[in-house]
């Protein structure tokens, strides 16, 4: 990074991820059963003005939803990026290691005891339900940390996460209402739909904060990547900084799991794709490149969820695993011939 190459390399890098954002937006919010042209969006986005239908498409069902994505898919890859850090692994995030399934299994308990109570489940309410939950998970996964230094094993012990919540889960919403269930069953697909701008109020004062503090922490990240002797040498704080590295990822995953239900393989493939397109580790470069990644991912997920089988909704889920598992299988690869 010291010569002018990788400095250009860089800048390019984020100018191709800030077109792809905008360009991705605008096709979003143009794209559904009603298409509305570019040159009208502008106008209801910027002069307010237009057809009242579509500007209540685009000011109720599509900018918000867009803007979720944004938030989410961001959010999410830097916890990935915070997971991989903590653990000195690329194959580390919270889909895999459990963390997202235990988010998953505390929010659909307290969705169905408010639910089955009369009353609806506010946005912090689900935030902090699905933060214990994953904090839950995160405890299991490092004492397990602590007893083995194969990531397999950890990899094992996630899935393992995944399929105990996924039964409790089933076991509860056994004994639901129908109209839970139904509103279970669409949450706990994963998407992006129904998103309101109090849903993107409620993100944005969550995982906008933890964004930046993950970024301000870039400095003592570089080092800790180094090995934590030589950040103790640099006078880093090696257990305040992986306690901080735990929560903040835990607290952008409850954040996504919460908002848009369970999101796969966006934590693990796309720091390490944005890692591969910079050419470098450093954490002040990978990080935000890591959130503009992940929204751009989210982004192209959510318009092939919505438009490739249209009127049929996929969940993010499917097509997230479409493009994410592929990732992670060459990572694993790669990382076995590298050892």
């Amino acid at each position: 990074m010291a010569d002018g190459s990788g400095y250009k390399r860089c800048g390019a890098v984020f100018a191709f991820l800030l077109a792809a954002l905008l360009l991705l937006l605008l096709v979003n919010i143009a794209s559904g059963s009603v298409s509305i042209a570019p040159g009208e969006i502008f106008r209801i986005l910027f002069r307010r003005e237009g057809d009242p239908t579509n500007c209540n498409i685009v000011w109720q069902i599509r900018f918000p939803r867009a803007l979720a994505a944004v938030l989410l898919g961001g959010g999410l890859s830097v916890s990935g990026f915070a997971l991989q850090t903590f653990f000195h692994n690329p194959i580390a995030g919270p889909f895999v290691l459990g963390i997202s399934s235990g988010a998953k299994l505390a929010v659909a308990l307290v969705m169905i005891l408010l639910l089955n109570q009369g009353r609806p489940v506010s946005s912090f309410e689900m935030v902090l339900a699905a933060f214990g939950g994953a904090m839950l998970s995160m405890c299991f996964v490092l004492a397990v940390s602590v007893r083995t230094d194969r990531m397999s094993v950890l990899i094992v012990a996630g899935v393992m996460i995944g399929y105990i919540c996924s039964a409790v889960t089933d076991f509860v919403v056994t004994f639901a209402d129908d109209s839970n269930i139904v509103n279970l069953h669409g949450w706990s697909l994963g998407s992006f739909s129904g998103m309101t701008w109090e849903n993107v109020s409620s993100m944005s004062l969550i995982i906008l904060p933890a964004f930046l503090l993950v970024f301000f922490l870039s400095k003592p990240i570089g080092a800790y990547l180094l090995g934590e002797n030589y950040a103790r040498s640099l006078g880093v704080n090696v257990r305040l900084l992986q306690t901080a590295l735990v929560l903040l990822s835990s607290v952008l995953s409850a954040a996504v799991t919460a908002f848009a239900g369970p999101v796969s393989f966006v934590g693990i493939a796309v720091p390490h794709l944005t890692r591969n397109l910079l050419r470098t580790s450093r954490p002040v470069l990978v990080i935000p490149a890591s959130f503009l990644g992940g929204s751009v991912f989210c982004l192209l997920c959510d318009l092939i969820a919505r438009t490739v089988f249209a009127p049929t909704e996929l969940s993010i889920s499917s097509v997230t695993a479409i493009f994410g598992a592929p990732v992670v299988i060459w990572m694993m690869l790669r990382k076995k011939r590298e050892g």
